[in-house]
């Protein structure tokens, strides 16, 4: 039953209009109605199910939730992108160090070290290729090196399971772990061509674009302003939210949101949604007046500036517009970036008009027993747009009529 109720919510929860809000909350409250309504979404699983491609990251089969490494996967390595990039050296090296942080995670010290000497063979020995002669991924690839050489001494003694020892041994692999992925999705970002883009339907030539990424904060209160957000036990005055937005998958979509983050669009506004599926604002008089997106030129009283519905299936050259992949029978295909992690940004519009997206979006509240990839009738269906890469755990705290005080770009180019 959790899962049905969950599925129903997703076909409904990113509507703009209200009506259907409305009738998901009768729905809800009905077990009979609810069951008959999510069997109508349930029958299009099976054409739904995503490539296995999709649903793992290099490690293997698992689902990858890692917001920073479907970045990484989402960058136009010397202007290709998503798997016909996997082959490359540089993608060698990501997935050695990635596997790395999974048995890291697990404690597999024996398995850990096997991955260590993995990465730097690749390393040593593709360095060169991988640089092009760049000397600041040259650099990259140095401090990487440096991270990995320290990893042999800090796992030969880890000491008994579960002793301090272990721990802090532990946590200085991870930490180097981490550091060696950073530097190789930099290193990444720089190889993707100067200047590079994607050609766009020129009926939305006015919507502005992002050719990159950007990094943008949203800093929230709570709508009683004595009241805070509770997150591990620990109350916090502000939820303070960075997120990567990605211009090279959606870059109509992603330059509409960051246009609206710099013209000051949700400095002030409530969160519209949260019902722990997902977060949504972005509708400009709330839930209950007649607008449902940003106002052409600003002006609230001229149609809405509207955005394609913008998808980067794997395989494609482009991204497509205007058809959701059932529509475009390719129903199951992949996306260059999925929604498989916690926070994962989406833009929400009219269920039944692709091209109807402005100015509302949503955080996805990704469960993997509830919402496995590819098979969450939002892939494929919705853009996705970018991660929430800092500040994601506040998202479970965050509840409607919470504020958001602030939202900036604090970067934007190809490393924000």
């Amino acid at each position: 039953m959790r899962r049905l109720l969950a599925i129903l919510a997703a076909t409904h929860a990113l509507d703009m209009r209200q009506a259907p809000r409305r009738m998901l909350r009768k729905a809800l409250g009905n077990t009979a109605a609810a069951l008959g309504a999510a069997s109508l979404v349930l029958n299009p699983l099976p054409s739904l199910a995503a490539k296995p491609s999709n649903a793992a990251s290099s490690a293997g089969s698992r689902v990858n939730k890692d917001p920073q490494s479907l970045l990484r996967n989402g960058l136009p390595i010397d202007g290709q992108i998503g798997s016909a990039t996997k082959k490359k050296d540089v993608r060698q090296l990501q997935a050695a160090v990635e596997l790395l942080g999974d048995d890291l995670k697990v404690k597999r010290i024996s398995a850990a070290k096997s991955d260590v000497q993995k990465a730097a063979t690749i390393l040593n020995s593709k360095a060169k290729d991988i640089a092009k002669g760049n000397g600041d991924i040259a650099k990259l690839l140095d401090e990487v090196r440096t991270n990995l050489d320290a990893l042999p001494a800090i796992l030969a003694d880890t000491g008994p399971a579960g002793s301090p020892q272990e721990r802090e041994s532990l946590d200085k692999a991870g930490a180097a772990q981490q550091r060696c992925a950073s530097l190789i999705g930099s290193a990444e970002a720089r190889l993707v061509p100067p200047g590079f883009s994607y050609k766009t339907p020129d009926e939305y030539k006015g919507v502005p674009r992002l050719d990159t990424r950007a990094r943008v904060r949203f800093t929230l209160r709570k709508a009683d302003k004595g009241d805070t957000f509770k997150v591990n036990g620990q109350p916090y005055k502000q939820a303070v939210i960075d997120m990567i937005v990605d211009g090279y998958t959606t870059p109509l979509t992603s330059g509409n949101f960051v246009d609206l983050v710099k013209k000051g669009f949700y400095d002030g506004m409530a969160i519209q949604r949260s019902d722990g599926f997902v977060v949504q604002t972005g509708d400009p008089d709330g839930p209950d007046g007649p607008l449902v997106g940003y106002g052409q030129d600003g002006d609230p009283k001229k149609e809405p500036r509207r955005v394609p519905l913008e998808l980067f299936v794997d395989g494609d050259k482009s991204p497509t517009y205007g058809e959701t992949t059932e529509e475009g029978s390719r129903g199951g295909a992949a996306t260059v970036l999925p929604f498989q992690a916690y926070g994962a940004l989406g833009m929400a519009r009219d269920e039944y008009e692709a091209d109807s997206a402005s100015s509302q979006f949503f955080w996805l509240l990704f469960d993997s027993d509830l919402t496995p990839a590819g098979k969450n009738l939002l892939d494929g269906r919705y853009a996705c747009f970018g991660y929430s890469v800092a500040g994601e755990d506040f998202l479970g705290a965050v509840q409607e009529g919470d504020v958001i005080e602030s939202a900036k770009v604090l970067g934007v180019g190809i490393d924000p």
